[in-house]
């Protein structure tokens, strides 16, 4: 039952798509973090330049650890910008950390589809836990409900990948309208910058295809149970 039915190839195909995504945007960013940009800015200086011309004051830069890893976080106000990104002069370590600088700024203008992805934050967490547990608990005790329950909660996961969607092109389309206006990269640079964002963005959208992909999948199981 689990591997005979034509939704299993589908979300084959949607692991092979989200596995593309996730080397097109490591092999992109690896391109343009080999060109250093004219204004020679760190990742961590251009997110701080674009915070303080728009009026953030209250959100730190930290460095982190880890290949592309960086993160805005909300509820600690603090952007937390990769190795590779921090003290990096790139194109690419420029458009990432403005990206995130981006999230910063819809924090602070009360970006709606934000304020929604962070309430539902613990809710997506749990769901993606709960979700095999209970599936396969309900099957062995031929308990239908735990299924149920393990379906409901990983709803909340799928609803979080959509949020993410409309969030982040709007970080990306923030970083890339202040970068130029405010001459943090030159005019030919932000063609590049958009190619940046533009991989990175891909792997969102696979992401949200696989939940739902994954979602629809124990929804047919279950029923083929029935």
């Amino acid at each position: 039952m689990y591997f005979g039915d034509g939704s299993f190839f589908i979300l084959i195909g949607l692991m092979l798509l989200a596995s593309v995504a996730s080397m097109r945007v490591k092999s992109t960013f690896n391109k343009y973090h080999k060109v250093r940009n004219v204004r020679g800015l760190t990742g961590a200086q251009a997110a701080e330049m674009m915070l303080r011309q728009n009026g953030v004051n209250d959100v730190r830069i930290e460095r982190v650890n880890g290949y592309l890893s960086d993160h805005y976080d909300p509820r600690a106000k603090v952007i937390r910008l990769s190795e590779p990104v921090y003290d990096n002069p790139s194109v690419a370590s420029v458009s990432v950390a403005c990206h995130e600088a981006g999230h910063a700024l819809q924090h602070a203008m009360g970006y709606t589809p934000l304020k929604l992805r962070t309430a539902i934050l613990p809710a997506a967490q749990l769901g993606t836990k709960a979700l095999w547990p209970l599936f396969f608990a309900g099957i062995i005790l031929s308990m239908p409900p735990l299924i149920t329950f393990g379906i409901i909660f990983f709803s909340f996961s799928v609803l979080f990948q959509l949020i993410t969607l409309p969030v982040e092109f709007n970080a990306s389309s923030r970083a890339l309208k202040i970068m130029d206006e405010s001459g943090i990269l030159a005019m030919e640079e932000n063609v590049h910058a958009k190619k940046v964002l533009n991989a990175a963005a891909m792997t969102y959208v696979a992401a949200a295809a696989m939940a739902i992909g994954q979602l629809v999948r124990m929804i047919l199981l279950n029923r083929g149970r029935d």
